[in-house]
């Protein structure tokens, strides 16, 4: 088997994930393995394509979201138009992991109060 291609077992242990997850992202269309026969191989494309889904998975956004964004490129729109569009949609991500982190932080406090005047008590 060449480095530049996994097989099915080797592209979940690469990327530390289920086979389950794995045809999953097929199912959906984010990935398209070349087959032989039953076998799939997994080439330098996928293995590109999952960093970015895993990236994107791990940084919150939907499936779906990576998904329109993957496209991008896959209509010939190139590396621009897809940044561009990366640009946008990590400037909006990050509005709100910073409103989810405020309210994590008040949520936080609060509980710390209860827990300090329960403790006083």
């Amino acid at each position: 088997m060449s480095e530049d291609r996994l097989d099915f077992k080797q592209m979940c242990a690469r990327f530390d994930v289920t086979p389950r997850t794995l045809r999953h992202y097929e199912y959906i269309e984010l990935l398209s393995p070349e087959r032989e026969g039953r076998a799939r191989f997994y080439g330098p494309r996928e293995l590109a394509r999952m960093t970015l889904i895993l990236r994107g998975r791990r940084f919150g956004f939907s499936l779906e979201e990576i998904r329109q964004w993957l496209e991008i490129y896959d209509r010939g729109e190139g590396w621009e138009g897809q940044r561009d569009i990366w640009i946008a949609k990590a400037d909006a991500q990050l509005e709100e992991l910073r409103a989810r982190r405020k309210e994590l932080d008040e949520i936080i406090e609060e509980l710390r109060d209860l827990r300090d005047a329960s403790a006083a008590s």
